[in-house]
């Protein structure tokens, strides 16, 4: 899979100014394999500006970026044919049917028109809209449209897609079977995707790989693993007096934090696995839950204060 690449994309001291005062990229340096790619990062992050440079729709202010080795200010009609776009805003006509709209976008991205008019066919079906294909685009659903999106930027086999909030306006069963979708498109077809998404689930359970961008710099590039590992925190909870064991468990000298009616207890060697269990005994209270806690994508995003006093307490 993703055969025949080495680097995605690369941006070096990539930057992005808008008038005197806004700095939308600030410095990027990043360096990205072929995969399922996220993208995160809050409003004004960087994200958008991010893709249109990718896409060659925007030019930097300095610095130098390249997609599938081709750069991306000198070489961007040439990289747009072996490129994926699906934009996060509403940009479909709706006068005319999803098959002569996807057709046509095949034949913009260099498709003859009879391998254009099969491969809608066979995008069509692949998202789901096949038997929806002659209708009129300004009947369809929310999720309809962005389908129609999703086809349009898969159309002509690209070999990398870049997906910008794809389940915007969905709703929960609509963002699932969207999620679906780029997840096997990615997977079967072999497409590396980079996703856009403020949701922090959507990343989780669809990619492989993270890209944190805040204020037009890089916080941290890294397999979703990394993000979603270990901590060295246990989580219990007792049937019985749980104050009383959390005070036990603090004259032994751990670590140990209130979470509702969990007892959150730092890990600070192997053995405190056996002094939660032998204080269990002698108070005579059950063990209901005892589990190590795994990160979440959440805590990307939580106030420096709240990490702090996490730390100090557990």
């Amino acid at each position: 899979m993703y055969a025949g690449f080495v680097a995605l994309l690369a941006t070096r001291d990539l930057t992005k100014r808008y008038g005197a005062h806004v700095t939308a990229l600030d410095g990027l340096n990043l360096e990205l394999e072929p995969g399922i790619i996220g993208l995160v990062g809050a409003n004004g992050a960087g994200k958008s500006t991010l893709i249109k440079i990718l896409l060659g729709l925007l030019p930097p202010t300095s610095g130098s970026a390249t997609v599938l080795d081709l750069d991306v200010d000198r070489q961007g009609p040439e990289l747009r044919q072996f490129v994926g776009y699906m934009p996060e805003h509403d940009c479909l006509p709706g006068d005319v049917s999803a098959t002569e709209f996807v057709a046509h976008m095949a034949q913009v991205n260099g498709l003859p028109r009879s391998a254009a008019r099969e491969r809608t066919a066979e995008t069509l079906r692949h998202v789901g809209l096949f038997e929806e294909r002659y209708r009129e685009i300004r009947g369809y659903s929310t999720g309809m449209k962005q389908r129609v999106k999703l086809a349009q930027a898969l159309v002509h086999d690209p070999r990398v897609m870049f997906l910008d909030e794809p389940t915007n306006g969905l709703d929960p069963a609509g963002r699932d079977e969207m999620l679906d979708l780029v997840r096997r498109t990615g997977t079967e077809f072999g497409i590396a995707i980079v996703m856009a998404s403020h949701l922090l689930g959507e990343i989780e359970r669809v990619c492989e790989h993270l890209v944190v961008i805040d204020g037009g710099r890089l916080l941290r590039s890294a397999p979703i693993g990394d993000f979603t590992g270990q901590t060295q925190v246990l989580a219990v909870e007792v049937e019985g007096d749980a104050a009383v064991f959390s005070r036990r468990l603090e004259a032994l000298g751990l670590r140990v934090k209130a979470e509702g009616r969990l007892i959150l207890v730092g890990i600070q060697d192997g053995g405190v696995f056996d002094q939660i269990r032998d204080t269990a005994v002698d108070l005579g209270v059950g063990l209901v839950r005892l589990e190590q806690r795994r990160q979440n994508l959440e805590d990307l995003f939580r106030p420096a204060v709240e990490e702090g006093a996490d730390a100090a307490a557990v």
